[in-house]
């Protein structure tokens, strides 16, 4: 039987065209807080807001989600388990000075979770939004 099947393709599945990256929630307990923590110190721009309930801000192609206890992304699951900020799941931003960066950030009374950490990849560092949110900036080697 002579099998014309192109199977280079084979085993690889395709991303459905219904699915599309919208962007990243973030629980919060003060939306207005948040708002104001973003764009202050890491450059997010407003992109929406409905407050107190929710705002999206953005930096680049990321958007940023901030739901507020009113908002619709932060009702308790159908167990009736609430869902609260934090965590350990991060987003990640690009910086070219990671010292200088965290020297700012310090003096502008941002808390971090750790201190620098360095790696093949290069340098690191968690901060923590008002709610707990964790950022990481992070600083390719050279």
């Amino acid at each position: 039987m002579n099998d014309n099947t192109d199977h280079s393709q084979q085993g690889q599945s395709e991303t459905p065209t219904s699915f599309r990256f919208h962007g990243v929630r973030y629980l919060v307990s003060d939306v207005s807080r948040s708002v104001a923590f973003y764009t202050s110190h890491l450059g997010f721009t407003v992109k929406l807001q409905a407050l107190p309930a929710f705002a999206n801000v953005s930096l680049g192609n990321l958007d940023l989600l901030l739901s507020g206890p009113k908002a619709s992304g932060s009702r308790p699951l159908p167990t009736g388990q609430s869902q609260q900020p934090g965590g350990w799941n991060r987003i990640v931003l690009h910086v070219d000075d990671l010292p200088a960066r965290i020297e700012g950030l310090t003096k502008a009374g941002v808390q971090f979770r750790n201190e620098m950490l360095s790696g093949p990849g290069g340098r690191q560092i968690q901060l923590l939004d008002p709610d707990g949110n964790p950022v990481e900036l992070f600083e390719a080697a050279r």
